[in-house]
């Protein structure tokens, strides 16, 4: 059974990100991926996507503050090469998959988060934007 979700995927090492990528794909899931954080930045907006998936350790900044601000309503997981990372990075990020870490344990987490995130959607579905204007729905207050 083919999953569909769609992954984002940054890193700065060709080589994982080949690998991962392919992973991935044969798993069923749909990834597009970025070689850097800046790259990713400017994509961001353009993709839609289910999931983030960082590289911990890249070249100008991870990227999670910056993906999480733009789409708050996307899982963000991070990899590393770190058994722990500091609370402080852990602030914008959903999971952290560091050394010690099997493969299926990345794909599981990812798994869930994604779920997670489609069941409370479900449960709390987003409302369709409002066509009226700000002083309207003040006035429904007052």
């Amino acid at each position: 059974m083919m999953n569909h979700e769609r992954i984002f995927y940054v890193d700065d090492n060709p080589k994982s990100r080949r690998l991962l990528t392919s992973v991935m794909k044969s798993c069923g899931f749909e990834v597009t991926s970025a070689a850097d954080p800046i790259e990713a930045l400017s994509r961001i907006r353009k993709c839609s996507f289910d999931l983030a998936l960082l590289d911990y350790q890249m070249p100008h900044l991870t990227g999670a503050q910056k993906i999480k601000c733009s789409r708050p309503d996307v899982p963000v997981v991070v990899i590393s090469g770190f058994s722990a990372l500091p609370p402080f990075e852990l602030i914008f990020v959903d999971a952290h998959v560091g050394r010690g870490a099997t493969l299926d344990e990345l794909l599981d987490t990812m798994r869930n988060l994604i779920h997670s995130k489609y069941a409370v959607l479900a449960r709390d579905p987003i409302p369709p934007p409002s066509t009226s204007s700000l002083a309207d729905t003040a006035a429904h207050f007052l």
